[in-house]
């Protein structure tokens, strides 16, 4: 009878990790967040995507791209690594990025490591690359746009973004552009796909964005129940939280991090369900 027991219990748990696995590779995952700013006078809706890494959610990714569409954002923001670096061919990204764009939802794309390093591998300009779908790539950029009737500014680099007092002459370059963008009265967003420094080195206090958006962690690849992600780049092991929302000091300035939809590493993800983000921007006197 024990045996038994013990083989129904062993069953259980090899079909759960079996499951969780597949989860974490094909389901996807809508998260819902409402951010508040005095500054907002018409709500407006984001998707935020991360971390693509060439996976596929059905033929052309048509699962992903329909799920996201069902969303109704105003703009869809996509915070970096869509490709792998050592893998040429793009086709994958750039059908996502034409068919999210074919659907007349402005679509924004910054870059990731990912990105960055593939450029000096097969010394392509992703930029152009990337534009040619439709979309807009924010890399050291900004544009000043509306999103349902809300003026915002919109930017957006692959770098750390390190808090001015910590930075050396490698990275003056990102402190210029940060201050002229955060010049600015309009409601920020700032797409960089690196969180370490936001979270863990003042960024989010320093730097005047009313709201960043990340990715590159992957919710911690390994995620065990409540305790959160189990490994992230830049920050070590048992990392904790690893997704959703960071605030500043003074609850005024947000970074909202997505778990992404995809890995490279060679440790599958595990109990973290590709996420599409879904971020409501409304006022805060409603």
């Amino acid at each position: 009878m024990k045996r038994k027991i013990v083989l129904i219990i062993l069953i259980l748990l090899i079909s759960l990790s079996c499951l969780s696995l597949y989860a974490s590779k094909y389901f996807l995952q809508c998260s819902y967040y409402t951010i508040t700013n005095n500054k907002i006078e018409h709500p407006f809706r984001i998707v935020l995507l991360a971390d693509l890494h060439n996976s596929e959610f059905g033929k052309n990714n048509e699962r992903l791209v329909n799920k996201v569409l069902e969303q109704e954002p105003d703009i869809i923001l996509i915070a970096g690594d869509l490709i792998n670096q050592n893998e040429q061919d793009l086709s994958v990204a750039l059908t996502l990025l034409s068919s999210l764009s074919d659907s007349s939802i402005p679509v924004y794309v910054s870059y990731g490591n990912h990105e960055d390093s593939y450029e000096k591998i097969f010394s392509v300009n992703l930029r152009e690359t990337y534009q040619d779908t439709g979309a807009i790539v924010l890399e050291y950029n900004y544009e000043d746009i509306e999103a349902n009737g809300q003026k915002i500014r919109l930017g957006g680099l692959y770098g750390y973004c390190l808090a001015e007092k910590y930075v050396g002459e490698a990275r003056i370059k990102e402190v210029k552009f940060l201050k002229e963008f955060q010049d600015t009265d309009l409601y920020t967003i700032f797409l960089c796909h690196m969180p370490v420094t936001w979270i863990l080195n003042n960024s989010l206090n320093e730097w005047n964005c009313d709201l960043v958006l990340c990715g590159h962690a992957h919710g911690g690849q390994i995620r065990i129940p409540f305790i959160g992600g189990l490994y992230a780049p830049d920050q070590g092991y048992f990392v904790g939280k690893e997704e959703g929302l960071y605030y500043s000091e003074d609850q005024n300035k947000i970074m909202a991090l997505t778990r992404g939809l995809g890995s490279t590493e060679r440790i599958p993800r595990v109990n973290n369900v590709p996420e599409i983000s879904v971020i409501d921007i409304k006022s805060s006197d409603n």
